[in-house]
């Protein structure tokens, strides 16, 4: 069905529908209009794309769906309200997270770009694709060192018996108590006591050093570096080819841990105390719903599960054919990340309220925390008592931690190499992803050694964590209050054929930009000093950390300046060049030039102020893109 503006224009988007071939529109004489079918179209300037929409969906999933959903949820549910919690973060994914989801797919494919090119649409605001991009880069890095411990563990679980299981000879202490064993730690001194599970994780698999960072670096542990190197070297061959081959491995890093979990639940299911370890987990705690920390432990949860705000969803989407249903793509990974969350729930859980029923003690009493103890001491001290093939329970385990892994850790580190190749197009990619994978091995080296926990700890908070707020709100602020939320509906109903609802410009326009801020500053004013465990950062550690990210903050500025001076030296006046910072480049819209050239045209179809001819005219864009 065909579609013309006011003045007469045809509007491409309503006569190619998303996901299927053109149809012939009729022009104003009743003449067939020619235009291209989307499959038909040459790919965006040599840019490649997804081989099928499937590809593109799994690949999303994958990413989303991460180490995070497995250890990091269940643990920050039961601490925030239990089941209540699920309020909150529903509250969060509907209003925040989907709607941040579903911009970042609309950015990136529009432009056919990754998370700095992007910024065309506000040169002034380019430095927050460079922040991101840092940002990303300090949380790959880190990522990865965890992605090598599940390789250690994995390899480990092939052993006639599990070496966590007992006390072993040369790391275990006077106070060790076997994890296979049936005693509880309430029956030893509470504060000496310590499982075999917490001990070789400690003192065998990190070989941490108590001491924290005060005494300097010490050399890698050498085993852990051989498993990093595994992990690094696998990554590469994922990307190697691009999308052509992330692609393809995305069937399996999407749905093989759906197995495991699924697998994980049966069995958790059939085990004595099972059920109350679920309704541990799931049991409301009303009054969390009336603290504000509950509601900020929502949003952290949700902003990072999604990804959002790193730049690896732009790039994703940047592979899209023009016309693809993202709308539709949005909404099912966002849910989709929910449900493995509360999946992740009742599996970690159903196996804690077993190992609870095993000791005699409640839940509250074999749950370690959070992160890493969750994954390398709860999980694997339950798995030590499974009287039948734990080995096999715990290869499972280990393999479907290191999936989740791969699948978030390629998206990440796509996101660093399509900057690179969108910025040198000259460059070859497999090169680039070469040099990028050799580098972040050499860089992930520091979290292999006896500090490397402490370091991580100090890079997620500041590199990873801090740092993501602060960006996201620019990005959302250029979008809709820079570039105009306007100007950004009529892409989207260009590109997808779809009107943008009085929901979606709400959460874009008004709510996200202010929660953002308000958890800046809740951040800021609630912030405590930094610990892992009982070490307590000293002030050199904290002034890296803050180094960091007024580093990655300042590229913001430090961009526009630059902007600002190129336009200045080119004969344009002090204001004028101030104000062409924030207007849209001659080279923003899509790619290929075919759709350039009907996105102009509707462009100027749907703000009659604008000339045929004038989108490329900066004075001419203040119409277009008012609020």
């Amino acid at each position: 069905m065909s579609h013309k503006n006011q003045n007469g224009v045809t509007n491409v988007a309503y006569v190619v529908e998303a996901g299927e071939g053109a149809s012939n529109g009729k022009a104003k004489n009743g003449t067939a209009a020619q235009l291209p079918q989307p499959d038909a179209l040459p790919e965006a300037a040599g840019r490649q794309q997804w081989s099928n929409p499937i590809e593109f969906l799994l690949s999303c999933v994958a990413m989303s769906v991460g180490l995070g959903n497995i250890w990091r949820f269940p643990f920050v549910a039961y601490e925030n309200g239990g089941g209540a919690f699920l309020i909150p973060y529903l509250c969060v994914l509907i209003f925040i997270g989907k709607p941040l989801y579903y911009m970042e797919l609309c950015l990136g494919q529009f432009a056919s770009a990754g998370a700095v090119k992007v910024w065309q649409l506000a040169p002034a605001f380019k430095g927050v694709g460079y922040g991101q991009a840092l940002a990303t880069w300090s949380v790959v890095t880190y990522y990865v060192s965890l992605m090598a411990l599940t390789v250690f563990y994995f390899f480990a679980s092939f052993s006639s018996v599990l070496p966590w299981s007992e006390c072993g000879e040369g790391w275990s202490t006077k106070y060790c108590v076997r994890s296979s064993s049936n005693h509880s730690l309430l029956t030893f001194n509470v504060s000496l006591a310590k499982s075999s599970s917490e001990e070789y994780f400690i003192n065998e698999v990190l070989r941490s050093d108590p001491s924290g960072l005060d005494n300097g670096m010490s050399a890698p542990e050498w085993r852990l570096s051989l498993c990093l190197l595994f992990s690094w070297l696998l990554i590469f061959l994922v990307l190697v080819k691009g999308v052509a081959s992330s692609g393809k491995v995305a069937y399996f890093t999407a749905l093989f841990p759906y197995l495991v979990l699924f697998i994980l639940l049966g069995r958790g299911a059939t085990l004595p105390g099972a059920v109350d370890g679920i309704i541990y987990f799931l049991k409301p705690q009303w009054e969390k719903l009336l603290e504000v920390k509950v509601w900020y432990a929502a949003l952290s949860q949700s902003f990072f599960s999604l990804s959002v705000g790193f730049g690896s969803i732009i790039m994703f989407a940047s592979y899209n054919d023009f016309r693809h249903n993202v709308y539709r793509d949005a909404t099912i990974i966002s849910y989709t990340d929910t449900f493995t969350s509360i999946l992740a729930g009742l599996t970690i859980f159903s196996i804690l309220g077993y190992l609870a029923n095993e000791l005699g003690v409640d839940v509250k009493d074999v749950l370690k925390g959070g992160g890493s103890t969750l994954a390398f001491v709860s999980y694997p001290d339950v798995l030590s008592r499974f009287t039948f093939a734990p080995q096999f329970f715990a290869t499972l385990f280990f393999l479907m931690l290191f999936t989740l892994g791969i699948g978030s850790a390629t998206a990440l580190t796509g996101c660093v190499i399509t900057i690179i190749c969108d910025e040198f197009p000259r460059w070859k990619k497999w090169l680039v992803t070469l040099c990028v994978c050799i580098v972040g091995y050499l860089m992930g080296l520091v979290y292999v050694t006896p500090q490397g926990q402490y370091v991580l700890t100090l890079i997620d908070y500041y590199g990873g964590g801090f740092l993501i707020f602060i960006l996201a709100a620019l990005e959302v602020i250029a979008v809709h209050w820079v570039y105009g939320i306007k100007r950004f509906c009529l892409d989207i109903e260009f590109m997808l054929n779809r009107k943008t609802s009085y929901y979606w410009k709400f959460c874009w326009a008004i709510l996200i930009p202010v929660v953002l801020i308000v958890v800046f500053f809740y951040t800021v004013a609630t912030s405590e000093a930094l610990t892992h465990g009982k070490y307590v950062f000293g002030p050199g550690a904290i002034g890296f950390g803050v180094a960091l990210t007024l580093f990655a903050v300042s590229t913001v500025p430090a961009l526009f300046l630059y902007a600002y001076v190129k336009r200045y030296r080119k004969g344009m006046g002090l204001l004028e060049s101030v104000k062409d910072t924030f207007r849209p480049s001659d080279k923003w819209g899509p790619r290929d030039p075919v759709l350039n050239r009907n996105y102009k045209d509707f462009l100027a179809g749907n703000n009659p102020a604008v000339p045929m001819d004038g989108i490329d005219n900066p004075a001419s864009d203040i119409e277009i893109h008012r609020f």
